[in-house]
């Protein structure tokens, strides 16, 4: 099979698809999709066998073990095409993505050779299940994405990475660090918003953290870092991360943010070190002497996960705007706390109507909270939060 064989980027411009087209061919995906996603790790292979073949040099773009990787680009380029009937959503990420994907060297034909990899795995497994109709919708699909990738990429002007020099790593409890870097030049982040890294202990596993501080003048950047199981980026930052290491830092992505002149209130959700976008947000409200009321609660399994409840505590005796209530999901807590988990927490009050609702952790806890506000009563165009899982 060649790369022009199933080409998933038409050499001329397609038309612009109605909404019932846009609506029937996101269908055809997640169908296949369905019947395709039990045996990810068979078409994982077959769709990076194909990849190298058709642009060897992307081998240089992922880790040396191949294992580490597994199914998460293939996940990540499917979760991404299944959205092309959500282009709020979709486009400004894309275009976040693309501007993200320089840093690896990524051009054009990189794309194509993707896109075609991608498709040639799944025709490979469906056999007759891969009709015309199915095919034609899947490359559509990609032609959308690889195109608003390809656009942001050529348009943006700023570096394509930064190196950064670890200036303090700090061990707050055994699984958590906080680590400090100055850049070579500051990085154009916005408060809330995260970025991938590479450190030099794990050479090209790039993984997405969110900076805990507001852009400051020297560029400083703090960052909170949780060792997970099987995490061999968190883990290897916890444990091996020394003053003087430099790491790389990738273009700033996330729309999470509190617009302070028109909210009428702010809710902020955080589990863990998902409490980090909120506080750099925080951090950057704190400049100004009138905000929106803002409530954060901020939970954990048990009283000790909630590390940086006591600067949170002193952020908000300065600041009377700023409400702080935390939540444990287990043992006595402490006075002011809440018991129960963050979703239950949150929903006792209501559907927190004319608020903004900014939702922060572990994937498992930002579907649990999203989707008992939302029984609750709240409105999803009030919920902000960022994919971090997708990479």
């Amino acid at each position: 099979m060649t790369a022009d064989s199933i080409s998933p980027i038409p050499r001329s411009a397609a038309p612009r698809e109605t909404p019932a087209a846009v609506a029937a061919m996101v269908r055809l995906i997640r169908d296949t999709w369905a019947i395709s996603e039990p045996f990810i790790p068979e078409i994982s292979q077959f769709f990076y066998g194909m990849l190298f073949t058709l642009a060897p040099v992307t081998r240089d773009f992922f880790p040396i073990n191949m294992e580490v990787q597994r199914g998460r680009l293939v996940r990540a380029l499917v979760h991404i095409v299944q959205m092309v009937d959500r282009p709020d959503d979709l486009v400004p990420f894309l275009r976040q993505l693309g501007r993200d994907h320089r840093k690896f060297g990524v051009i054009p034909r990189h794309y194509e050779a993707v896109g075609t990899a991608l498709l040639a795995a799944l025709k490979n497994h469906l056999g007759p299940q891969w009709t015309a109709p199915v095919e034609r919708a899947w490359a559509e699909a990609f032609t959308i994405v690889a195109r608003a990738m390809q656009e942001a990429a050529a348009a943006d002007v700023n570096p394509a990475s930064w190196h950064a020099t670890v200036v303090e790593h700090r061990r707050l409890t055994w699984d958590l660090a906080l680590v400090r870097l100055l850049p070579e030049q500051p990085v154009p982040y916005l408060p809330g918003q995260y970025m991938s890294v590479e450190v030099p202990q794990r050479p090209r596993l790039w993984r997405y953290l969110s900076p805990a501080n507001a852009p400051r003048e020297d560029g400083g950047i703090e960052f909170h870092v949780r060792a997970v199981d099987g995490g061999w980026v968190s883990r290897a930052i916890v444990s091996h991360t020394q003053p003087g290491d430099v790491w790389r830092l990738g273009p700033p992505l996330g729309r999470m943010a509190v617009d302070r002149e028109r909210s009428r209130g702010v809710l902020m959700v955080a589990g863990g070190t998902g409490v980090a976008p909120l506080r750099s947000i925080l951090d950057s409200l704190a400049m100004w002497g009138d905000n929106p009321k803002t409530r954060l609660f901020y939970g954990g399994p048990a009283r000790e996960d909630l590390y940086d409840l006591e600067e949170l505590r002193a952020l908000s005796s300065t600041n009377p705007w700023l409400t702080v209530t935390p939540v444990v999901e287990r043992g006595d807590g402490l006075p002011g706390c809440e018991q129960g988990t963050l979703a239950e927490a949150v929903t006792r009050y209501g559907a927190w109507a004319d608020h903004d609702i900014l939702v922060s952790g572990s994937p498992s806890m930002i579907r649990a909270t999203v989707s008992r506000m939302l029984v609750a009563g709240s409105v999803l165009g009030q919920i902000q939060y960022d994919p971090f899982t997708i990479d």
